[in-house]
């Protein structure tokens, strides 16, 4: 039951996700609810996959585990080294930075990178799962960002102050949660 608590929660949060790269359809639920309306309900809808993606995960690894492939032991530790970028990336989407600019949508390269290294290192089908959707995901919204012209932040700020904060507090975050 796990698993198929984990893949509605995936179609619900991603499927939110999705929804938003529809501009046509996401602009008659903003007039319709209102910016602060659509917000609301696109928040609302996204924590309820997100708890039925935990919770199905949590109830599938501890019940239903199914194992497609058994990857090799040193791959744990390239995803380690991954994860430091995965956060570092993550930071910069908050912080104008050279690395944002580069990166053109930071958030995006984090939740690819997380869920790539991840899919390294987990052989098992609810793993392949939870990781390879938010892979495809992060794949398919940059796309879709490049298709409707949003290439990004296009001015690079002064100095590399910016920057450093970027790389230290990613390295801090990276650290706690490990």
């Amino acid at each position: 039951m796990g698993l198929l608590i984990l893949i509605l929660g995936l179609v619900v949060m991603l499927g939110a996700h999705v929804f938003v790269t529809f501009r046509e359809a996401r602009a008659a639920m903003m007039a319709r609810f209102g910016e602060n309306g659509y917000r609301v309900l696109f928040s609302i809808v996204s924590i309820v996959g997100l708890v039925l993606i935990i919770w199905g995960y949590g109830q599938y690894r501890a019940h239903e585990w199914i194992q497609v492939w058994s990857p090799p032991a040193f791959m744990s530790h390239i995803t380690v080294g991954l994860m430091l970028f995965a956060v570092i990336f993550f930071v910069a989407y908050f912080l104008p930075s050279h690395l944002k600019t580069w990166l053109k949508h930071p958030m995006l390269a984090g939740v690819k990178t997380w869920a790539f290294a991840h899919l390294w290192s987990n052989g098992d089908l609810g793993s392949i799962l939870l990781f390879g959707s938010f892979l495809a995901w992060g794949v398919y919204a940059r796309i879709a960002a490049k298709r409707r012209g949003d290439s990004g932040p296009q001015t690079v700020p002064a100095g590399w102050t910016n920057d450093i904060i970027v790389v230290v507090l990613g390295i801090v975050i990276y650290l706690a949660l490990g």
